[in-house]
């Protein structure tokens, strides 16, 4: 598999026939750094004709973590038979220059992508995850424009890496760049918006546009310490807590408002508690301990 920092391989790479000849290079010593899948068929069988290019499609959207080697049984008898090939379609799967996994006859194509990942993984990542872990190294000391270029990096590699597509729109709002981050949310696709750092990272663009905004808070503490039933303001204190950074207050906050009237304002108090959660990590302090507490009022 390619390392980090390399290129991904093109997609005319990813997909070649093979012959005698030619098989060692091909898949043995192809297979020593990437998986190779390899596909026996011939122009007489039916199956194949199906199972072929959906497999062809498959390892294309795996964007270079296996290559597809193509083998017409009929013009390379040798192979078929060192490898006891006797039925086809048949598909083997090269991993250092041994067969490790295969079928027979046609799959759908859940199950070819099913197939595909468990290849896959037997490379590893090509240390994307140590380079996600030096990029958020990276942003937690503050070199965000750093950050930014190793999270673009890795996903050109690997496009719907949510891990990275989330850090990258963080990137941008430690920089300030709230409507930069709101582009790339909108342009994440179905992939990486499925992912729980993607979501994480659209809680932190909704706080900081409510920061932007948020009301002075010695103010808004005044007004609630003068007036504890003052909803509204109860709430806007919460959000200028937690822009100044005092999030297990604002916390506290809302759940107090809760507590109070859980309608309020189309229940306002527990979307902006679950926005906070979704925000941070699942298992930081604030988020175990508000959870908890924000359930035993609900099923009080």
């Amino acid at each position: 598999m390619f390392g980090f920092g390399d290129k991904p391989q093109a997609q005319g790479d990813l997909v070649k026939d093979s012959n005698e000849a030619t098989f060692m290079a091909d898949v043995v010593d192809a297979s020593q750094t990437v998986p190779v899948i390899v596909d026996f068929w011939a122009p007489w069988c039916g199956p194949c004709k199906t199972l072929g290019p959906a497999l062809e499609a498959a390892v294309k959207a795996a964007g270079g973590k296996v290559k597809m080697v193509k083998v017409n049984v009929d013009e390379n008898q040798r192979i078929a038979a060192q490898l006891r090939i006797q039925s086809i379609p048949t598909v083997y799967a090269f991993w250092q220059g041994q067969p490790v996994d295969g079928f027979q006859g046609a799959l759908p194509a859940s199950e070819l992508k099913t197939f595909i990942d468990r290849v896959s993984a037997l490379a590893g990542d090509g240390g994307l995850a140590d380079a996600i872990e030096a990029a958020e190294q990276m942003l937690a000391e503050g070199a965000a424009t750093d950050a930014a270029e190793t999270f673009a990096a890795i996903l050109g590699e690997e496009p719907n890496n949510g891990a990275a597509y989330a850090g990258l729109i963080r990137s941008h709002l430690a920089l300030d760049q709230i409507d930069q981050a709101q582009a790339l949310v909108n342009a994440a696709s179905p992939e990486v918006a499925k992912t729980k750092e993607f979501d994480a990272a659209r809680a932190q663009i909704e706080l900081a546009r409510q920061a932007a905004n948020a009301g002075p808070e010695t103010e808004l503490r005044a007004a609630v310490d003068a007036n504890p039933g003052d909803n509204q303001a109860r709430f806007d204190l919460a959000l200028a807590l937690h822009a100044s950074g005092k999030v297990e207050e604002a916390v506290d906050e809302l759940l107090e408002l809760f507590r109070r009237d859980r309608e309020w304002n189309d229940g306002a108090a527990r979307t902006q508690l679950l926005t906070i959660f979704d925000a941070l990590k699942p298992q930081d302090p604030i988020v175990l301990k508000g959870r908890r507490r924000l359930s035993s009022m609900i099923f009080a």
